[in-house]
């Protein structure tokens, strides 16, 4: 069944204002997708659920479970602006997007500047980039876990959360990032993919390494 603008405004509840950028948005990603690969050609039919709604079902969940107002958010490796940018259109508050790719950098700024968007563009790779210590920190379909986390790490400050969206294989990835990192972990089921899991991760520090002894090194 087909999923359009109006199922994803009753879905989240959103006004109309937010729905025609949002729509202002896709129809830009559908133009340049012609230039571009910004997403893969056999989601454009399904972009509403694949992509918007993947994306904005992030915010409500971080209002209802956070206890302080959430005002900045860093996007790592943002590439047509799935989750970050549809989350800055919705009011999430500052969000600053990371992507190395100079083309996709200019696609997203030109949805900035006709939507309106609190957004910034971070054209430099995440390991170059200067921390930002935000209140949260997203990513979709950039990483495994234990190579996202150590990015995500250096970005942080000890009260920033990382909300995760990922697939049908985040118990395998959870298991190996559990070797290197401790953290406390809560899982959401997805609204729009019945095999995705969301993520919140908070408290995330690096396992003490052990010395042959087999003791923590100090």
């Amino acid at each position: 069944m087909t999923f359009d603008p109006d199922d994803f405004a009753r879905t989240l509840d959103v006004s109309r204002e937010t729905l025609d950028r949002l729509k202002c948005y896709a129809a830009l990603l559908e133009k340049w997708q012609a230039r571009i690969n910004l997403v893969a050609n056999s989601t454009l039919p399904e972009l509403w659920r694949r992509h918007f709604l993947d994306s904005a079902q992030l915010l409500p969940l971080v209002r209802a479970t956070g206890a302080e107002p959430v005002e900045t958010w860093l996007d790592l490796g943002s590439g047509a602006g799935f989750p970050g940018l549809v989350l800055a259109i919705m009011g999430a508050g500052e969000v600053h997007l990371a992507e190395s790719d100079q083309r996709k950098g200019a696609f997203l700024r030109q949805v900035i500047r006709e939507t309106g968007a609190n957004a910034v563009v971070h054209t430099a790779r995440i390991e170059a980039l200067t921390p930002r210590r935000p209140d949260v920190i997203t990513a979709r379909a950039l990483a495994p876990l234990d190579r996202l986390l150590p990015l995500a790490a250096r970005h942080m400050r000890k009260e920033s959360e990382i909300w995760l969206l990922k697939g049908q294989h985040v118990e395998e990835e959870l298991t190996q990032a559990s070797i290197s990192w401790n953290m406390q972990l809560e899982e959401f089921a997805s609204q729009s993919d019945p095999l995705g899991r969301i993520l919140r991760i908070r408290g995330l520090t690096p396992c003490r390494k052990k010395t042959p002894s087999g003791n923590p090194r100090r």
